[in-house]
C-alpha cells in the first residue's frame, strides 16, 4: 500500500506543481522535478511517515524500474524522428555538430578540471578531473523532448537538436569509456587498451545491432494485429523487451560485453518509423500512454537530487566550475560546428543553450564510476567526489536547463503561444 501511495502522491505533486509552472512561464518538467525535491528525503519523506512522500534512499533505488522504463519510451521517441526523409535534409549537419560539440565540450571541460588538478590535486584527483570532462559530454534526452513536445515546437533549431541529442549519447559513451580506461590506468599503475577502446566500440556497435533487430522484427509481428489498441500493446511490448535485453552483462575472452538501452531503443524506434507507414499515428497514442509514467520518473528523479552536497564548499566550487565550462563548450561547440556545417542562423545561436540539460546519463556514469572506485584501495574518494559533483550540477541543470531550452526555442520563433490547445476545450467545442 505504501509504495501505491507514494507513486500517486507523486504523480499529483508533480501534475498541481505544474499548474503553478504554467503561471509563471516555466516548463513543465522543472514543476516535476521541483515536485520530487518536495515529496523526497529531504523535505515530505523525511518526516519518516511511510507512503507520505519518499522517505530514503533505499525507498527511491526500489523505483529504479520506473527510470528505466521511461528512458527506453525516451529514446524510442527520438528513434522516431530519424526519418529518412529529414535525414536527408539535416543528416550531415546533425552528425558533424552532434560529434563536434561533444568532443569540444570534454576538451573545454578537461582543460578547466586538469588545470585545477594541477593547482590543488589534494582537492581534486587527475583521474577525477578526466572522467568528469568525460561526463560534461552527455545531455538529457529526456528533458529536451518533454520541452519540445509541451510547446509543440518546430523549425530547424529543433530538427536538429532531437538528432544531435541522440548522437550524444553515442559519442558520450565513447568518451566516457576511453577517459574512463586513461583514469583507471592512472588509479592502478598499468594500461588496459581493451577497456579503454574494444569494449566501448562493442557496446555501441552491439546495441545498435541490438536496436536493429528488434525494430525488424517489431515491424513483422505489428502486421498481425489491426487494431490500434493492440498495435499500441505491441509497441510498449517490444520497447519493454528491449529494455530487458539490453540490461544483459556477460563476458566473453577476457572482454565485458554491456549494451546502451538508450542506443538501442532510439534505434528500435529509427527502424520502425522509417519502415512502418503508420509509425507517426502510433506515436501519438504512446506519447498519451507513456505521459504518467514520464512524469513519475521526473518527479523520482527530483526526489533523488542529493540536497546535501550543497554543504560541501568544495564541491560546490568544482561544481561551479564544471557547470560554466560545460555550458562554454556546448554553446560555442555547438555554434562553431553549426556555421561550419552552413545550418541556418537560428540553429548557430542558439542550438548550444537547449544542450545544456544534463540528468539520467550523467548519473549513470557517476555511478558506474563510484561502483569501479569503491574496489580500487585508496580511490573511493575519487568515486565519491565525481558523484557528488554531478549531482550538485544535475540539481542546478536539470532545474533551470528546461527553461533555459524553452527561451531558446521561443527567441527562434519554434514555439507558437497558440499552439496549446485545452483537451477540456475540444470536448465543449464537439458537445
Amino acid at each position: 500500500m505504501e509504495i501505491l501511495l507514494s507513486l500517486s502522491i507523486a504523480i499529483f505533486a508533480g501534475l498541481m506543481l505544474s499548474r503553478l509552472a504554467k503561471l509563471l512561464s516555466l516548463p513543465a518538467v522543472t514543476a516535476y522535478l521541483i515536485a520530487g525535491i518536495l515529496v523526497g528525503p529531504f523535505c515530505l519523506g523525511a518526516l519518516g511517515i511511510g507512503g507520505l512522500g519518499f522517505t530514503s534512499e533505499e525507498n527511491l533505488n526500489s523505483l529504479s524500474i520506473i527510470s528505466d522504463v521511461a528512458l527506453g519510451f525516451i529514446a524510442f521517441a527520438i528513434g522516431n524522428e530519424f526519418r529518412l526523409s529529414q535525414l536527408k535534409a539535416i543528416g550531415k549537419q546533425a552528425t558533424i555538430i552532434g560529434i563536434f560539440q561533444a568532443v569540444f565540450t570534454t576538451i573545454v571541460v578537461d582543460i578547466a578540471l586538469i588545470t585545477f588538478s594541477l593547482i590543488r590535486p589534494d582537492v581534486l584527483p587527475l583521474p577525477a578531473a578526466i572522467i568528469l570532462g568525460a561526463v560534461a559530454s552527455a545531455t538529457a534526452p529526456a528533458a529536451t523532448l518533454m520541452v519540445v513536445r509541451q510547446y509543440k515546437a518546430k523549425g530547424p533549431v529543433t530538427d536538429t537538436l532531437l538528432p544531435v541529442v541522440a548522437l550524444d549519447d553515442a559519442v558520450g559513451l565513447i568518451l566516457f569509456s576511453i577517459s574512463f580506461g586513461v583514469a583507471k590506468s592512472l588509479m592502478m599503475g598499468s594500461t588496459d587498451l581493451i577497456s579503454i577502446i574494444v569494449e566501448p566500440l562493442i557496446e555501441v556497435v552491439l546495441s545498435i545491432a541490438l536496436g536493429t533487430v528488434m525494430g525488424y522484427l517489431f515491424t513483422f509481428f505489428e502486421r498481425f494485429f489491426h487494431s490500434r489498441s493492440k498495435r499500441l500493446a505491441m509497441s510498449v511490448a517490444f520497447v519493454l523487451l528491449t529494455v530487458a535485453l539490453s540490461m544483459l552483462k556477460f563476458e566473453i575472452f577476457g572482454i565485458h560485453v554491456a549494451f546502451s538501452s538508450l542506443l538501442a531503443c532510439m534505434m528500435l524506434g529509427t527502424i520502425f518509423c522509417n519502415i512502418c507507414d503508420f509509425s507517426a499515428n502510433l506515436m501519438d497514442r504512446l506519447d498519451r500512454w507513456t505521459a504518467p509514467i514520464f512524469i513519475l520518473f521526473f518527479v523520482v528523479s527530483g526526489a533523488e537530487l542529493d540536497l546535501s552536497v550543497l554543504t560541501n564548499l568544495m564541491v560546490v566550487l568544482i561544481g561551479v566550475i564544471y557547470i560554466i565550462s560545460r555550458c562554454v563548450g556546448k554553446y560555442f561547440g555547438a555554434s562553431i560546428s553549426s556555421r561550419f556545417s552552413k545550418a541556418p542562423d537560428t540553429v548557430q545561436k542558439y542550438l548550444g543553450i537547449t544542450l545544456f540539460p544534463q540528468a539520467g546519463v550523467a548519473l549513470g556514469m557517476a555511478i558506474k564510476t563510484m561502483e569501479y572506485c569503491s574496489t580500487v584501495p585508496n580511490a573511493t574518494n575519487i568515486g565519491l567526489l565525481v558523484q557528488n559533483i554531478i549531482l550538485f550540477s544535475v540539481l542546478i541543470y536539470e532545474l533551470i536547463g528546461p527553461f533555459l531550452t524553452k527561451i531558446s526555442l521561443a527567441k527562434a520563433g519554434e514555439i507558437d503561444p497558440e499552439g496549446k490547445v485545452s483537451a477540456r476545450d475540444n470536448v465543449t467545442a464537439k458537445a
